[in-house]
Formats: C-alpha cells, structure tokens, sequence
C-alpha cells in the first residue's frame, strides 16, 4: 500500500519552485508570490484527490453512517430552494434559468461542509483503487459506496417525509413540491441514464477542480452545480429527496422510486463520475505514477 500512495517530493515541489524562479525581473518577494499563484500540476490535484480518498476509505463505519445522512439531509434543501424560488417566478420559459440557483444549495452545504456524497466519492475513492488495483482496495471501496448511499438517501427520506406534511408551505410552494417530485420519476429510463452520465460527470469534475479553485471554491461548486439543475440532469441523492417526496404524497409508487429513479440515476451518475472523470483523469498521468513507484521501491531496496 505504501509504495502507491506516495509522490516524490521534488515532483510535487517542482511547479512552485519553478514559478518565477528564474525570472531577472522579480525580486525574492516577488517570485515567492509567483509560486503562490502558480497552477498545480495535474499529478498534484490527482495526489490531492487520492489523499482524500484514502482517508475516505479508512473512515469508520459509524462516521460514514452519520457524515452520509448528514449529507442526505443537507442536499434535501437542493429540493426546497428549487421549488421555493420556482414558486415565486412566473411561469416562463427562462424560469428555471433562474431557479436552478436554488438547486445548488444543497451542494454548497454538504461540499463546504465536508459532509459524504456518494457523487463525490465516485472520484475520491476510485482513485485509491485505480493506482493500487488489489482486492483489499476494491472491498474497501464498494464496503464505502454501500455505506454511504444508504446513508445518503435515508436522509433524503427524511428530509422528504419532513417537507411532506400539509400546511407547512404555502399552496404555491406546496404545488412546486409535486410538481419537481412528480418530474423526477416520469421519464424512461434511457434518457434518465444518459441524462445521469453527465450529472456524474459534473459533479466529479467538481470535485477534481476544487483543490485549485482557492477562494473560489464556492464559485466552481455553484457553476457545475447549476449545470446540472438547468440541464435536468438527474442527481442520486438531490432526486432522491424530490422522487421520495413523490411516493410519501402518492404522486409516485416505489416501483416508479426504484425504476423511474434510483436505478438508471445511479448507473448514469457512477459511470459519469468513474469512467468520464476518474479514469481520464488517471490515465494520462500513469506513467508518472509508476516512475515514482519506482522511485520508492529503489529506496526500499536500498536501505535493505
């Protein structure tokens, strides 16, 4: 396990020592601002990413469960805020231009809140797996995964059941409500899973930007975020709040729960967030990878 996880030093020190280091315009101050600013590499975001994931993977059970429905709970405002702002504007062509907005809220919260969303985790967790490529890793993984989704859709069930009860909202927003909910379970299901390829594939990206957004980490999670509301593209856990909403009001059976939703959601959105992301994004840097698994095993040797 040690031989993959580590990054030779001079490979991830190199960009920032090299920003401005040999610039005759630039005094010391200067070029250390320089390195400040310079963009990581993309070996440094992978090894960022992976770090994360490993972490991820040695994580408690128990801190997954309750991370996972905090998570759940959180992303359920996804849900609110989008019909809540639906319910105020017209009904209008460019509406859910400006609705959409609201969809990101749940995002924002779990992502800045350190809260575990399996959307995220089809990047962070991958990662271990792909540069180790041993069992121990895949069960680890797909122990994580289960973990994890389930958490995260009791909490949108939750989240629902709380929402769900007549006389909280106004009769606009109530019919917002339906309306969204009704939505997420009424298309087929190979339009939903091509339409989840790209949710999953945005959402990962999300994640593999985030380590050089800097301060503007709230912008790129707001950006791809709201992508993924104006497009409809269908999300595991957001949807799953607004496909649950359906079956606890009677607008939806949990046959069109599972079918309508759940299954063809959560294929597109994996395959978008492994295959689109995670794996594109390995592939290229592979060959650096194994050079500084070279690197420590030489060293190993070594001291032997």
């Amino acid at each position: 396990m040690t031989r993959s996880t580590a990054v030779a030093p001079d490979r991830r020190e190199k960009p920032a020592a090299e920003a401005g280091a040999t610039s005759p315009h630039l005094d010391e101050a200067e070029r250390q601002q320089a390195a400040e600013h310079a963009a990581p590499r993309a070996l440094v975001i992978h090894e960022v990413v992976r770090e994360e994931g490993e972490e991820e993977l040695r994580r408690p059970v128990s801190a997954l469960i309750w991370s996972g429905l905090a998570a759940g709970l959180s992303m359920g405002f996804s849900f609110l805020a989008l019909a809540l702002m639906q319910s105020a504007l017209p009904d209008a062509p460019w509406r859910r231009l400006i609705d959409s907005f609201g969809y990101s809220t749940g995002f924002v919260i779990t992502v800045l809140g350190r809260q575990q969303l399996f959307t995220e985790s089809t990047l962070t967790a991958v990662l271990p797996l792909l540069v180790r490529r041993d069992a121990a890793t895949l069960l680890a993984l797909l122990r994580f995964w289960a973990v994890v989704l389930i958490a995260n859709l009791v909490g949108t069930a939750i989240f629902a059941a709380l929402i769900a009860a007549e006389g909280i909202f106004a009769p606009q927003v109530r019919q917002a409500l339906v309306t969204i909910a009704a939505e997420s379970v009424s298309g087929a299901f190979g339009p939903i899973l091509l339409k989840a390829v790209f949710a999953g594939w945005l959402i990962a990206m999300m994640v593999w930007l985030l380590p050089s957004a800097r301060s503007a980490k709230l912008l790129v999670i707001l950006l791809l975020t709201y992508i993924v509301g104006v497009g409809h593209f269908p999300h595991i856990i957001a949807g799953s709040a607004e496909a649950a909403f359906a079956v606890i009001t009677g607008h939806a059976t949990p046959g069109d729960y599972a079918v309508g939703f759940l299954l063809p959601t959560l294929l597109g959105n994996t395959i978008g967030g492994v295959a689109l992301v995670a794996l594109l994004n390995h592939a290229p840097l592979v060959p650096e990878l194994q050079g500084d698994g070279d690197v420590g095993r030489g060293a190993a040797r070594s001291r032997r």
